[in-house]
C-alpha cells in the first residue's frame, strides 16, 4: 500500500510561513506510474478545497486564487517527496492539509483541482493560523 505522509504542520501567527512536506513509502508506486501531486485543505464544516498541485518534473504548477502569491509548491530530487511553502498566511488558511498523488494525463490550467482526479491520499497535517 503506497503511503503519503504529511508533516510540518503547526500553529503560526498571521503573516508568518509554514513549509509542508510529503513523502511517499511504503510499496512503490506501480511501474511506469509518473504522478502529479497535489495540495487540498479542509476547514471545519467547510469541503475540501484545491490549494495547489505540480506536474511529474515540475515543469507545470498550479493554484487555487485564495493563495496565489503566497504559495509555493515544489518538488524534491528524487520526485516522491513534495513541499508547499506557505508565506503571509492568514486566519483562513487554517485548515487540515492533505498531500494526493494523481497518474491522471491532463493539460491546462483546470486541472488536478478536483479530489476525483487523485489516486492515494495522507493522512492530513493540521495547519493553524492565529489573528
Amino acid at each position: 500500500q503506497v503511503q503519503l505522509v504529511e508533516s510540518g504542520g503547526g500553529l503560526v501567527q498571521a503573516g508568518g510561513s509554514l513549509r509542508l512536506s510529503c513523502a511517499a513509502s511504503g510499496r512503490t508506486f506501480p511501474s511506469g506510474y509518473t504522478y502529479t501531486m497535489g495540495w487540498f485543505r479542509q476547514a471545519p464544516g467547510k469541503e475540501r478545497e484545491f490549494a495547489a498541485a505540480i506536474n511529474w518534473d515540475g515543469t507545470s504548477t498550479y493554484y487555487a486564487d485564495s493563495v496565489k502569491g503566497r504559495f509555493t509548491i515544489s518538488r524534491g530530487s528524487a520526485k516522491n517527496t513534495v513541499y508547499l511553502q506557505m508565506n503571509s498566511l492568514k486566519p483562513e488558511d487554517t485548515a487540515v492539509y492533505y498531500c494526493a498523488a494523481s497518474g491522471r494525463r491532463c493539460s491546462g490550467d483546470g486541472c488536478y483541482r478536483a479530489g476525483y482526479e487523485y489516486d492515494y491520499w495522507g493522512q492530513g497535517t493540521q495547519v493553524t493560523v492565529s489573528s
